[in-house]
């Protein structure tokens, strides 16, 4: 019963429907279309041998001049994709290009080996760094591959690229973390590794000095790894000791003893908070610690410090102020005898006095316990008087000094008071003692002249 025309429209709508699907199932072909890609998506073909082509037919231009190859470096970075080959860049500035037909009449290994041209070489290799930092870790890269390769290379070829290392990294261009590539084992055994860090080490002290080496291996954690340059069987301090100070490295094999040293005291003081969690007695403490002393050489003034610490460390501190001073002075107390055992000498009293000091301090919970601490050791016979007072006057560090000074000020005055009430105690035992020896001595004066007198008498 509908009309007409809403048939012809449903019909209408149906068709164009259809029409539609039957477009969308329609798969379109590729035949004889073409498309074109943008540039930007385009990725080129990797080609390292037309780089370094480029490289090197500029650099044998550039000749020795190295002002002159700096800037030619600088002015390609602009025009030559150095983040793409920087490998390769690489292996030609060092090596001359690994590739005879392109090999550089300028590179490290062609150079002159001492110390002032490889300092020159080093600015080179600065200056391209700065330009160009994403280079930075690409050069660090470079350098430990071309150290796992060192038996590939002349004794003076090796000897350059040890003194250029050195210089670089005195100047921060690289990282300490390259050395770890010295510690391959082939290197290791065939004593390639200890001749290279000889160079090594020393262009890099003479540019800076020992403390930056130190604080360069401390940093990526090589300062205790400085013994696997040696085989195992040779990998002792004294052995490491003799080899450096024979090559005139002193400064590195001190360094050497004292990590060895270092890492000595972290195992006693470990051993010593384990024998005291066990509950070990004071007095095997003590001998254990004596015989300690005695093997590795340890300063009564350096184990006093180490058991402080394990002392301080083998307790869980309470957090609030008013409750960790009572535990503290529970605790001192019952290993008073410990720390007495080992501050016979007054550098060793004063020592602790300044571990105690720079304890309170850095532990913020403590500030009010100081004096307090003290006092204790005091009337346990493990600190004088003496190092008290020395303290106070003259030998205490700056930290907290203002607090710790006003804390302390009461009981120095109290003993300044008792040391002069001692004096005048002694000035009148020594009076009375002076007076006694004369009073005697004029007796047996007058019995002695009395006796003579009457040996005369019986003479006559």
């Amino acid at each position: 019963g509908w009309p007409t025309h809403m048939f012809t429209n449903i019909f209408i709508v149906f068709s164009q429907v259809s029409f539609m699907n039957n477009q969308k199932q329609q798969k379109p072909t590729l035949t004889g279309q073409r498309f074109k890609t943008r540039k930007r998506d385009e990725k080129e073909r990797f080609d390292p041998s037309q780089f370094q082509e480029s490289i090197v037919q500029g650099l044998n231009q550039t000749g020795t001049d190295l002002e002159a190859v700096a800037k030619f470096l600088d002015a390609s970075g602009a025009k030559l994709d150095y983040r793409r080959y920087a490998e390769t860049l690489f292996d030609i500035l060092v090596a001359g290009g690994m590739l005879g037909k392109h090999l550089s009449m300028y590179c490290l290994f062609t150079a002159s080996e001492d110390l002032e041209t490889m300092q020159a070489y080093a600015q080179v290799f600065n200056k391209l760094i700065r330009r160009y930092k994403y280079l930075e870790k690409g050069f660090e890269e470079e350098i430990k591959k071309l150290l796992l390769f060192l038996k590939g290379f002349t004794e003076s070829e090796r000897n350059k690229l040890a003194m250029l290392t050195g210089i670089l990294l005195a100047n921060g261009n690289i990282s300490a973390s390259i050395l770890s590539s010295l510690f391959n084992e082939n290197l290791v055994k065939e004593g390639v590794s200890a001749a290279f860090a000889v160079k090594l080490f020393k262009s890099w002290i003479n540019e800076k000095d020992i403390n930056s080496v130190a604080a360069s291996l401390r940093k990526v954690g090589m300062d205790n790894r400085l013994m696997e340059l040696f085989p195992a069987n040779k990998r002792s301090c004294e052995h490491f000791s003799k080899y450096f100070t024979d090559a005139g490295l002193k400064e590195l094999s001190d360094f050497a003893r004292n990590q060895q040293s270092i890492g000595a005291r972290k195992e006693l003081q470990k051993e010593l908070q384990e024998q005291m969690s066990r509950g070990e007695t004071l007095k095997d403490i003590i001998a254990y610690v004596r015989e300690e002393m005695k093997k590795t050489s340890i300063s009564e003034q350096t184990m006093i410090g180490i058991v402080w610490t394990s002392v301080m460390s083998t307790v869980e501190w309470n957090k609030k102020e008013e409750l960790v001073t009572e535990q503290a002075i529970k605790h001192l107390k019952q290993y008073s005898p410990l720390l007495k055992a080992f501050t016979s000498q007054g550098l060793s009293e004063l020592t602790l006095l300044l571990k105690i000091q720079e304890y309170c301090y850095d532990n913020i919970h403590f500030m009010k316990a100081f004096q307090k601490i003290v006092v204790l050791l005091y009337k346990a016979d493990v600190l004088s008087e003496e190092v008290i007072l020395k303290w106070y006057m003259e030998a205490h560090m700056a930290k907290g000094k203002s607090v710790f000074l006003e804390q302390m000020k009461k009981f120095v005055e109290w003993l300044k008071n008792a040391e002069e009430g001692k004096h005048v105690c002694l000035f009148v035992s020594f009076f009375f003692f002076e007076t006694f020896r004369l009073k005697w001595f004029l007796k047996s004066l007058v019995l002695f002249l009395s006796e003579s007198e009457s040996e005369e008498e019986e003479g006559d």
